[in-house]
């Protein structure tokens, strides 16, 4: 189960819908995220002062910083009954200016075929608390008209929103497509089955704000409920609590020694939870129609996209108080495709960076070598953090997508060329 708790609202008792089920609780201050707490509860559930004991043993440092900044004596341990500063923190009172200040804000969602997803993001996006923006709904490949249905009710229930159509199939070309159209001078992404935090556009907006310089921002993608086992093993593969965390992080060619653009990835984000300037998408050519999902390689264009505008010396902020819900696939049959897919993705984007920037080629045979490893070594970085009991026909299926990778790539180049040419505008 999947549960938040903002303490300055108060801290409450933990219901358990079965012994021994694992609870993975999203730790705000302030509306702020700082951490993310795993326990296993048991068949009573969890009393709040246990939850608060786990909260400060987790989130100790934070919470200390954010306690201090906001006028709050910080002695190790949590009130129940919620805060009450002194003084405004700092991290409400620097909003006015991101929703005075931030950028004007296209959101695209690229659908295909989850109508009953899409209405469930859309109404979301409604809820959002910035204002400077709209949502475009590209509608990809479409075989029916369920998906311009679902944006005429909710254009009908308040939200502002246009609907367009890509005829061909590929989430590059969707993506590209909601280039061509937007108005805003940002273009965020989010899936078709995610649910954003009503914050979610806002906190984005303060990545551009706080860091002016910054080509793209990234939020982090934290897991809609853990309901069945294939759920648990894909956040342990590569979920919320592995990799980027809770902290503000910024990448450029300033960090280029501390943090590869290439690997390991991915250490910047996600294409579910993302936000590009428009210039900055124009910079790298956008998005790679050889990539992507509705395509053979399954992935990789979001990743694409982001190591490009790395090495092209632009500036990646992660920021994770800009939050989405993703709702894993609940069957073992889907994760296993998914994580092929994911493997295909990876290596087909490599090849597609040695394509387009041969230049890189020094660095990627270097960086080779510290993948093997962490592939293969059992105390490489990646089966480490798995652990022995993980399953190893999911690890063999990534795999197998690494090995089909580049040939994947090299047919769906071809497709793309036989698409481009099939465009009535050339």
């Amino acid at each position: 189960m999947v549960l938040e708790c903002d303490i300055a609202e108060g801290i409450g008792d933990v219901r358990s819908p079965r012994p021994g089920a694992q609870a993975l609780v999203l730790v705000r201050v302030f509306s702020e995220p700082v951490g993310m707490v795993s326990e296993v509860l048991p068949a009573e559930g969890m009393g709040a002062d246990k939850l608060a004991r786990a909260i400060a043993r987790e989130c100790g440092p934070a919470l200390r910083d954010r306690f201090t900044e906001c006028g709050l004596a910080w002695n190790g341990q949590l009130p129940l009954d919620g805060l009450r500063p002194p003084r405004t923190p700092g991290f409400v009172a620097s909003r006015e200016r991101v929703m005075r200040d931030g950028p004007q804000m296209t959101i695209a969602v690229c659908t295909r075929g989850r109508p009953d997803g899409l209405a469930v993001t859309l109404e979301t996006l409604r809820a959002q608390e910035y204002r400077r923006s709209q949502v475009l709904v590209v509608d990809n490949a479409p075989t029916d008209d369920r998906a311009r249905q679902v944006v005429l009710a909710a254009r009908h229930g308040g939200l502002n929103v246009e609907y367009v159509v890509e005829p061909r199939p590929g989430l590059s070309w969707a993506r590209n497509r909601a280039i061509e159209v937007a108005e805003g001078e940002v273009i965020a992404s989010v899936d078709d089955d995610e649910r954003c935090d009503r914050w979610w556009a806002a906190e984005l907006a303060r990545g551009f704000v706080e860091v002016p310089g910054a080509g793209a921002v990234t939020g982090i993608i934290v897991p809609g409920e853990l309901a069945t086992q294939s759920q648990v093993l894909f956040e342990k593969y590569g979920g919320v609590r592995r990799g980027r965390g809770f902290a503000r992080a910024v990448f450029s060619p300033a960090t280029a020694r501390q943090q590869s653009p290439l690997y390991p990835l991915p250490p910047f984000g996600a294409g579910g939870n993302m936000a590009f300037r428009r210039d900055a998408l124009e910079q790298i050519g956008r998005f790679d129609c050889a990539l992507g999902a509705g395509t053979f390689t399954q992935g990789g264009e979001d990743t694409a996209a982001l190591s490009t505008l790395l090495l092209a010396g632009g500036t990646v902020v992660y920021q994770p108080s800009a939050i989405v819900r993703h709702y894993h696939r609940r069957e073992y049959a889907g994760l296993h495709r998914q994580l092929t897919g994911y493997g295909r993705g990876l290596t087909a984007f490599y090849l597609s960076t040695l394509l387009r920037q041969p230049g890189c080629t020094a660095e990627l045979l270097r960086l080779g070598r510290q993948a093997a490893r962490d592939q293969f070594s059992p105390r490489g970085r990646r089966l480490s953090e798995l652990g022995e009991d993980y399953p190893r026909d999911l690890l063999r299926a990534n795999l197998v997508g690494q090995l089909q990778g580049p040939f994947a790539y090299a047919a769906a180049r071809v497709r793309a060329r036989q698409l481009r040419r099939a465009d009535p505008k050339g």
